[in-house]
Parts: structure tokens; sequence; C-alpha cells
């Protein structure tokens, strides 16, 4: 409701600005027209038997109706007397005496809303029929009419373009409003303006001029026999005159709005931010696009000085955006989607700690799991990744159909802005990675918990467990897609389902208290429920797999394996009819805390992995153990198994690892990741690695190149950002309570620490030559420190202090001296390091400097990165590439855009990837731009991209934007001078 309430406000705001401008507009218009007829008159004394004739039809006709507007009135009828004294030509092109207009009286009205029109005399109205046959013939008065012949045309209308006065007057009334409100508005096209002094020295020339011949009538009609004779003389460049020589003549007109009233002064202010105000509601700028007319439809060229700035608005606060000396015509500027492209190379990282059953091995020789969005494909001898991509939302479950090929992967429920996305499962081939089918879109709640496909029918249907509160059991054709049966099972939690291997009719489901067999007739379920009888009942069945006897083996939170089987009818307890029931045949202790997964051997073999006790233990047909193993602390607890060649093992541990390996030789890690929200990414400044930390308190060193963890150690506290020193022998890490830290890339020791403030730190950056640290805090401020010995000695410099909000990105300038930052309010401030740490007011003069790197989400460069309606939070990072022609994004929505470097308009197009199931956290390039890395957040999923096309990286385009930039502007400017047709924006992929 809010939100409604807010966007109509704003609709109110921007149609009464509207309308302001409107009347503004016409105010300026009927300022324009008597001034420019003085200025043709000034200019060419040819013009003036055509201003008489049309004057003459004005000073008749006009008065015939009235606006009730008295500020219109007076302009109307002070254009009115203003005309009546103007020198007119006869026929013959002599000189004339002055023809008097005078108009009729205003007559009285009840109502000042009603138009009236006025009763003419006799002699008014015969003026009138004579200068209509005069004016019949004039339809329109043209600059080329009005000109000599071989006079050019463009000199004349630059001279004559500009109002005098009218400048003057909107500077002044924007002066109280502070520097901020100071900025110059933009519009979207410029004409080459007349200055004002111009202007009043050319008519000083016309009006000055003493050379007068007694027999003329007056001052003014020698100025314009003057103007003949002297006419080559002013095709030069025309003198400047001092303020003090103005002209009452010139300023007839714009003196009677010098002291407008209160509410046309709000109006006016308002009006002149209308057109930034239709950019936060591109639904309403249709309709005022009557109201609001485009300045720029008849423009030769724009042209873009001192001053001129765009103003973005996040959450209703403007922000204001300066435009580089090089953009000659920003609003022509097109944007077009990177020739970059990337592509997904290798995705870090394991879903380990919260799902269950999602490490299986194929005859491929490949290791199938998920983590976020992807479900991977690793080749464990080969150590290549295919990748699985369809799934819009975080990938929950996975199983295996019979013909070790196709493969069920079942995702939650998602969001994508306002659009839902919906759970299903997907059935795919894993050679192809073609997806074969799609279940229960639409019909499952929340999320799919638990996958299986048949086994005594060759797989031939496909049992699913939702995530919604009665966690639905239901039956599906894999071919056909096709709903079999269903039922609801429990409220409590369900952990796993499966079919016997020997009956699809049966099928069993456990979970929290619970283990239900069930069996499928005619398309209704029937439930029993497992009695536990004499033996404790579990707080949780795990775990459950069939025995090659058919019997149920469990394992439970007591760490126990239980053997179900069948029992008759206990009829002397039950009654006669009573049904046979599932029971505990035999409890084998096995872990010391729960069995979180159960695995079949061949010959009848079987592993469990412990959970408190980290154990594997291998146990014969008739659950005897033969051979155990404990795992490192450090890769948690057991969560799942799959088997390879009866020797060798996968486990899936807790802590988002995969280990390979055998009893006798034990296990080491395949895959690694972090096990919670990560949000620091640096990437090393001259080779292919790059640093990780996040919430687990663990940081990780990666190979980019050779796809592996170089090394990782734990620290006390959370790891927030990170960079690497210049030299690349350091990197300097931000903790979550003030304190940061420097480790040696090769000992990995603590070389330096510090801390600023209590609060947590959000952004480290070096300075581009090592000499300076600037840290980024949440007490709002930049602490900079003077870097010294290869980045092992640190002292403190200076600390900046201006912002309102908490620091959240921060930049170099390319010499070093320079600091750009952006706030949690949504606020951009430069710094002047080497003066002292000093605050830049002008940010005006920070407009055209170069940045070593660029990570503020807020600038002009990257202002085109926002989506329509975005709050602030939407975009969390970004990244430019070294070759200075792309920038990478992460959003709060799942995806990883590319954008055109720099992209300084709004809804500039872009190409989308996805992949991660949480919001993306960071975005960093690689040295040299053959990579990018992305980081999600509560996916704690690192994805690798390669960078295709766009012609390489390695640096070699630095600058390659500025010129760019400022040949689309040239080419832009050279489009608009042959076309007043502006072409659609591309829109946003």
């Amino acid at each position: 409701m809010e939100v409604r309430l807010q966007a109509q406000e704003d609709e109110i705001t921007l149609l009464k600005s509207s309308l302001a401008d409107a009347l503004r507009r016409i105010r300026l218009h009927d300022q324009l027209l008597p001034l420019l007829k003085q200025q043709l008159i000034a200019v060419n004394p040819g013009a003036a038997r055509v201003l008489n004739q049309v004057c003459c039809s004005d000073g008749c006709t006009s008065n015939r109706k009235l606006s009730s507007s008295s500020a219109f009135d007076g302009v109307r009828q002070s254009t009115t007397s203003y005309l009546s004294n103007s020198i007119v030509n006869n026929a013959n092109g002599h000189i004339g005496s002055p023809v008097s207009v005078e108009p009729s009286p205003r007559p009285e009205t009840l109502d000042t809303a009603t138009q009236t029109e006025l009763t003419m005399s006799g002699r008014d109205a015969a003026q009138d029929r004579a200068t209509l046959a005069v004016t019949s013939r004039v339809q329109s008065l043209q600059l080329e009419d009005a000109l000599l012949p071989g006079q050019p045309v463009e000199t004349t209308r630059a001279k004559l373009h500009r109002i005098p006065g009218m400048e003057e007057e909107d500077e002044e009334q924007e002066e109280d409003e502070g520097e901020h409100e100071k900025e110059l508005s933009w519009t979207s096209s410029v004409e080459e303006p007349i200055q004002p002094t111009t202007i009043r020295s050319l008519q000083r020339e016309d009006f000055q001029d003493g050379s007068c011949s007694p027999e003329e009538p007056s001052p003014a009609s020698a100025s314009v026999r003057n103007s003949d004779q002297n006419l080559s003389a002013r095709s030069v460049t025309l003198s400047t005159i001092q303020e003090g020589e103005k002209k009452e003549l010139v300023r007839r007109n714009s003196e009677k709005l010098a002291n407008p009233d209160k509410q046309r002064k709000r109006l006016d202010k308002k009006a002149a931010s209308s057109a930034n105000l239709l950019t936060r509601s591109p639904s309403l700028e249709n309709r005022a696009k009557d109201l609001i007319p485009s300045t720029g439809s008849g423009s030769r060229r724009g042209t873009y000085g001192q001053g001129h700035s765009i103003k973005m608005f996040i959450r209703g606060r403007p922000i204001t955006m300066y435009i580089p000396s090089n953009i000659q015509n920003y609003e022509d500027l097109k944007m077009e989607p990177p020739s970059e492209r990337l592509e997904l190379d290798w995705v870090y990282g394991y879903r380990g700690r919260d799902c269950r059953a999602n490490l299986y091995f194929l005859p491929t020789g490949e290791a199938v799991y998920f983590i976020a969005c992807v479900v991977v494909l690793y080749h464990i001898n080969n150590r290549t990744q295919r990748h699985y991509r369809k799934h819009t939302d975080c990938v929950r479950c996975l199983t295996i159909h019979p013909d070790k090929v196709r493969i069920a992967s079942g995702q939650t429920a998602g969001v994508d802005k306002d659009k839902p996305l919906l759970p299903c499962v997907h059935i795919w081939d894993s050679t192809t990675l073609v997806t074969l089918q799609q279940i229960g879109l639409g019909t499952f709640q929340r999320g799919v918990g638990s996958v299986a496909f048949s086994i005594s029918d060759s797989g031939t249907f496909l049992c699913v467990i939702d995530d919604s509160n009665e966690h639905m059991l239901s039956v599906w054709d894999c071919n056909k897609g096709t709903k079999h049966a269903e039922v609801k099972t429990t409220n409590e939690a369900v952990f796993s389902v499966d079919f016997n291997p020997s009956d699809s009719a049966n099928i069993i489901t456990c979970g929290k208290s619970h283990v239900y067999f069930w069996t499928l007739s005619t398309g209704q379920f029937t439930k029993k429920q497992g009695i536990f009888g004499k033996y404790k009942k579990p707080k949780f069945i795990q775990c459950f797999v069939f025995s090659l006897t058919g019997d149920v083996l469990t394992g439970d939170s007591e760490g126990n394996i239980l053997t179900w089987g069948k029992s008759a009818a206990d009829v002397k307890t039950l009654g006669k009819g009573a049904k046979e029931t599932f029971q505990i045949m035999r409890q084998t202790r096995a872990h010391e805390g729960s069995v979180f997964t159960l695995c079949n051997l061949q010959g009848g073999a079987l592993l469990s992995g412990g959970g408190k006790d980290r154990k594997i233990i291998r146990w014969s047909a008739d659950l005897a153990p033969e051979r155990e193993c404990e795992i490192p602390e450090k890769y948690g607890a057991v969560r799942t198994l799959a088997d390879v060649d009866g020797e060798e093992l996968l486990v899936g541990t807790t802590r988002n690892a995969i280990l390979r390996g055998t009893f006798s030789d034990g296990f080491v890690a395949i895959v690694q990741g972090h096990v919670d929200e990560m949000w620091g990414l640096a990437t090393h400044p001259s080779q292919n690695v790059f640093f990780t930390c996040g919430n687990d308190k663990q940081v990780f060193l990666w190979n980019a190149e050779e796809h592996k963890m170089d090394w990782c150690t734990t620290l006390e506290e959370y790891g927030l950002c990170a960079d690497f020193s210049p030299v690349g022998s350091v990197v300097s890490v931000g903790l979550s309570t003030g304190r940061w830290l420097v480790l040696d890339l090769f000992t990995r020791e603590v070389i330096s620490e510090s801390t600023d403030g209590n609060e947590q730190l959000s952004v480290m950056r070096y300075s581009p030559d090592g000499s300076f640290l600037a840290v980024g805090s949440h007490d709002n401020f930049i602490y900079i420190y003077s870097v010294t010995e290869s980045g092992r000695r640190y002292t403190r410099f200076g600390r900046c202090n201006g912002h309102s909000s908490f620091i959240t990105h921060l930049d170099w300038s390319k010499d070093g001296k320079y600091i750009m930052s952006n706030s949690g309010d949504y606020e951009i401030l430069y710094w002047d390091i080497a003066g002292g740490c000093k605050l830049l007011r002008n940010r005006f003069e920070s407009k055209d400097r170069e940045w070593a790197s660029y990570t503020c989400v807020l600038g002009f460069h990257v202002m085109g990165v926002w989506l329509e309606g975005s709050d602030g939070t939407d975009i969390n990072a970004l990244c430019r590439s070294h070759s200075e022609r792309v920038v990478a994004v992460a959003d709060d929505f799942c995806k990883v855009h590319l954008f055109q470097y720099p992209c300084p308009k709004l809804k500039a197009p872009s190409h989308r990837y996805e992949g991660h199931g949480s919001h993306v956290t960071n975005v960093c390039f690689t040295h040299s731009d053959s990579h990018l890395l992305s980081m999600g957040g509560k996916d704690t999923c690192i994805l690798q991209w390669k960078v295709m096309g766009g012609g390489g990286g390695g640096g070699g385009g630095v600058g390659d934007s500025r010129e760019r930039l400022a040949s689309a502007s040239a080419s832009a400017s050279a489009s608009a001078s042959s076309t007043s047709t502006s072409s659609p924006e591309p829109a946003t992929t």
C-alpha cells in the first residue's frame, strides 16, 4: 500500500510540474516574439515592411479574445503597445511615418475564468479588414524572408537565438537554493546560443548611431537606414559592451517579469526539474509529451558546457552526475550491448551442509552434484566440468535413473524481481545435457525436497516429495509428464523417499519421528506406519536402503541401523481382521551421533557415514563391521557416500567438500568451498589467483588456472572485504569488528594488523602504486594508511570525514592522489588524499578524472547499470575490466550482467547470466581480463566465467573507453545534424 501511495504521489508531482513547465514555456514564447521581431529589424531593415503588416494585423485582431490571466494579458498588451511604435516601410521601400494602433479597452466580465470578445469600433474594424487582405498573403515569418540576398542564414540564426535577460532571471532564481541546487539542469539538446552582451552590442550600433538627417522623423528611423548602409561592417565579429550600457529598449519586456508572484516562482522551479522527474516514472512520459515539448527536436548540434549535469533518482533522492567534457551530445548517445560475452568455465563449491543424497558417480567417470542453480558433472580423472543450467532457482535434490544416463533434479521456488519462479523437476540427459521432461510446474509448493526413480519397471515412474506443509507425495509418468497419484504424507519433515526395487507399487518415506510404508493401487495410496515397539523411538530417521533380502535398513539420529521386516497380523492383540505390519527385526549400533547416509555395495556389503564421529564404516551383508576410517575434522561430518569401483569412494561432507579416496590410502579433497555467506573477493594483480572470505571465518586462495584451492586458513572473525597489494606478495582482509589483517601469500602468516573503529569494514583498496591503503568502514569514515616495505609496514596517514552513512565502495584515481567513494545513503564524494584527505566540495572538478579501478556503483560512467525502479540496494557490486571495455554487475536477483563501459545512460542494454541461487555479492575480473569471478551470498558458490570475444584483454585498451565515448558522441552529433528524429533507445535484455 505504501508503494502504491508513493507511486500516486509521484504521478501527481509529475503532472503538476509538467503543467508548470507548460505555463513557463508559453510565457517565454510570448516574450520571444516581440524581441525576435525587434532583432530582425535591427539586422535587416528590409524586414520592417513584413513586420508592419503582421503587427497591424496583430494589433487589430489579437485583442478580440483575451485570456483572463493577468500575466499573459500584461505581456500581450505590452507587446501591442510596443509594436505600435515600430517603424514600417512602404511598398516602394521608402521610410514611412510611424503608425499608431490603439487597442480597444477591455470590457468588464463577471467570471474571470471566461474569455470575452471585445467590441471593435468602426475604425478598428475597417483597419482590421484592410490588414486581413495583406496578412492573408503572409502565412508565416521566416528568417530567410527577412535577410538580404547573400546574407548567411546560419550565422544570423545563431545570433538571434537567445532572449536577453531570460537566462539571468533563471539563474537568479536558483541562487538561493544552495550549492546543490545550483547545478544546471540538463536538456536533451541545446542550440548554439548567442550571448546577451552580443545582442546588446548589436542594438547599440543600430540605436545609438548619431548620423540622422533632418527630414527623418525619429532616431529609430535613422537606425534602420544606417543599418542598411553598414550591413557589411556588422558581418565581422561583434564587440561586447559593459553591463552599465544596457538600453531600456532591450529590457522592455523582460523587466515586466522581473518581480513575478511567489506562486509562479515556485512553479518555475518545480518545472525546471520536470524532465528529470520523468525519468523516475517512464510510464508517465507519454502523458507529458504534449505538455513538455522536446527542446532538441530541431537542434543543429548539442553543446554541453561547464556545469552541465544529469540527475538520477534512487528512493526519491536526486543524485547529480556531471557530464565529462568529451561528451558533446549526451542524449544522442546510443548504448549497445558489449561485444564480449561470458561462458561458464568453472563452479567452485558443493552444497552438502543442508542437502542429502546429492552425490552420484556415473559410468562416464563423472561425479554428479549440485550447488546454487547448477548441476555439475565433474570428471574426477580429467578434472573437467560440464554444467546443466536449466534450473531457475536453487537445486535441492538429485537422483539417477536406472539406465545411468537420465538424471532428475528438483529445484526450490524463488522470485525474480516480482515474478515468481515455480518449483519443478527436470529430467535430462547427462550425455547431451538436453532437458527431456519438465514435471510438476505449478503443482509443487515451496520446493522439491526428494525425488526417486522406480527400479523394477526400468524407471517408468518418478516419485516426488514437495516442501509444502503436508509434504505431498506424488507419482509421475516420466515419459508423459503426467501425475499418476498424490497423497498427503505428514506435517513433519520428510528426508527421503524411494521405490521398493522389486515392486514399484511400494514406496517408503522417512523423516522426523516416522517411517511410512506406502502401497499404490489403482491410483490410491494406503499407508502403514513402522512400529518401534520395544526399541527407543529416535527423533529422526535420516536415511534408508533396501537389502538384498528385501528388508529395509534405516539410519537414525541415535546412531543405530534398524532392520525392518514384515510381520504377520497380530490377531490376539489387534483382533480379527488385523493386517500385517512392519516392525523392527534388529538394531545395530553403528555410530556415535547420527547416521547420515547408507550406501549399498556390490555383493550385499553396506557403507554407513557418521555425523558426530565423522567415520565411514564398511559392513558385511549380515551387518558385521569390516573396515572403518575417519575423515579430517576440517571437512565436517559425512553427508553422503558414492561408490566408484567397490574400493574407491566419493564422500560429500557437511562443510561443503567432496573427498576422494579409499579405506587404506585415506581421503583427499577434490572439491571445496565456503560454508556461509561470502562478501570478500580480490584478484591478484599479475597472476591467475584470487582470494575470498566470508562469514564462515575462512579465507581461501584459489588458483583460477588450475581450478583448485591453493590454501585455506581460519580467522577469529568474519572476513568481509579484501584487496591485493600491487606488488602481489600480501593481501589485506577487513573484518567484522573494525580490525584488518595483512597476510603473506606464501607463509600465510599475519604480518600486520590494526583496528579502525568498532564497526565492520566494507572495503579495502590499495592505491595504484601501492603507497597508500584506503579502509572504508561502517562508521562513515575512510582511513588512509601509508604503505612501505613492499606492503609490510603501515602507518596512519589520515582520515576522510564527510560521509553521512557507511562506506560501500571506493576507488583511487590513476595518479593515486584522489579517491571517489559511495555511501549507504547514495552519496558520491571525492577526496584529495595527497592534499591531506580533504573533501572536494566542487564535484564538477572531478568529472574528467581518470580512475585506476571502477567499483563504485554510483557514478556517471556506470549510471546505465541501474534498472528502472531500483531502490539503491539492488546492485551489490560492479567491476570495470582492466581494458576499460566492459563492466560486470552483481545484483540482488541472482544475476550477473555485462555492460559496455562506459554506460552513462539509463536502461543500457546488457548480457545477463544466471547460475547463482542467491544475491550476487561481488564480481571481479582477473588481471588479464580473461575471466570474471562472481560470488554468491547464501548459496556459497563461486562461478568462474570465461570472457569471450571483444578482442581479448591484457589491458591494451586502457583509455579506449574515453575515445569510444567521444567518438559515439561525435557520430551522434553528426546524425543529429542530418535528421531531427531520434532513434528509439534499445531495450534492456
